[in-house]
């Protein structure tokens, strides 16, 4: 029986990769998947899974207006199943329209993406999956700064932690940080101004 699925893990924590991997493993058995990513993000140009270890495929980009269910009835009914990255972005009507995909056409859709912003606020595509996904998973990783789990997203610019603004920012490791709780609140500045001059 198909399901909702999400996926979440602080940034750093390979979504992307195990989202291309799930793709592989489907289409090494010669099953069709649909891959769909959010218009949003367009680091590496909009409608590409990319991941920060260079593996990078073109995907079906979701904008605003987009219908999922609508979308993949047009691109293959028949899929095996439906991933999408970045559902963080996704508006409260894509998570519907995911749900109903798994409901009406039996396609089980996984879900990847983070869960909270750098306010530690959920992202609405990540609200609406914790209420509408059957299954969830964490993706771990480490913190930054000690060897506890990354649970929290900490924004930077200039060498300083930021913690208002807009909610969507795109960035990766020159703006954000995977992060415990404690190093959220406290984070070792000192490190962050010594990984920003390495870079430069």
């Amino acid at each position: 029986m198909a399901q909702l699925f999400f996926r979440y893990g602080a940034m750093n924590s390979g979504k992307t990769i195990d989202i291309l991997k799930v793709a592989h493993n489907y289409e090494e058995e010669n099953k069709s998947v649909i891959l769909m990513t959010s218009g949003v993000d367009s680091r590496d140009g909009v409608g590409y899974v990319s991941s920060r270890m260079g593996l990078r495929r073109k995907a079906e980009p979701i904008f605003a207006e987009t219908n999922i269910f609508d979308r993949v009835q047009e691109l293959n009914p028949d899929a095996a199943c439906v991933l999408i990255d970045e559902a963080q972005f996704l508006q409260k009507h894509h998570v519907l329209e995911a749900a109903q995909i798994v409901d009406a056409l039996n396609i089980p859709v996984m879900t990847f993406g983070l869960k909270n912003d750098f306010r530690n606020e959920l992202f609405e595509g990540s609200h609406y999956l914790l209420l509408y996904a059957d299954k969830f998973e964490e993706i771990k990783t480490i913190c930054w700064f000690c060897h506890r789990k990354a649970t929290m997203n900490l924004r930077i610019h200039d060498g300083k932690p930021v913690y208002e603004g807009a909610q969507v920012q795109i960035g990766g490791n020159e703006s954000y940080y995977p992060v415990c709780r404690q190093h959220y609140n406290h984070p070792i500045l000192k490190d962050i101004q010594n990984t920003e001059k390495e870079g430069q």
